[in-house]
C-alpha cells in the first residue's frame, strides 16, 4: 500500500514553506519545523549571527551536533559530520568576534 502526500504549511522564522509529506507524518513534520524555528530564532537572538542563510546553516549545525552527543549515528557518520562540521565553521569564519 502507498502512502498518500499531501502538502503541509510550516513556519519558520515568519516565512511560510509548503513542504510534500505523507499523511500520517504531519504532526512529525510540524514538530521538526517548530524546532528549527525555535533553533534559528535563537540564533537570531543572540545577535552574533546574521542573514537568514548563515542562522541556518548555524541551525543546522547545532541540531546535528545535539543528535552527535546523543550518539544516534554510527561513528563514521559522526565523523563525516565533525568534519564537515569543523569545514563549515572555518568557511563562515567566527561570527562572534573573537
Amino acid at each position: 500500500m502507498s502512502k498518500q502526500s499531501t502538502t503541509a504549511e510550516v513556519k519558520i522564522l515568519d516565512k511560510e514553506y509548503l513542504v510534500a509529506c505523507p499523511d500520517e507524518e504531519r504532526d512529525a513534520l510540524t514538530r521538526a519545523a517548530r524546532h528549527l524555528d525555535n533553533k534559528m530564532r535563537e540564533i537570531r537572538a543572540s545577535g552574533k549571527v546574521f542573514g537568514t542563510e548563515r542562522i541556518a546553516v548555524m541551525a543546522a549545525l547545532n541540531i546535528t551536533h545535539e543528535l552527535l552527543e546523543r550518539d544516534t549515528m554510527s561513528d563514521a557518520t559522526s565523523s563525516v559530520l565533525k568534519a564537515m562540521d569543523s569545514k563549515l565553521n572555518n568557511a563562515l569564519g567566527d561570527s562572534s568576534g573573537q
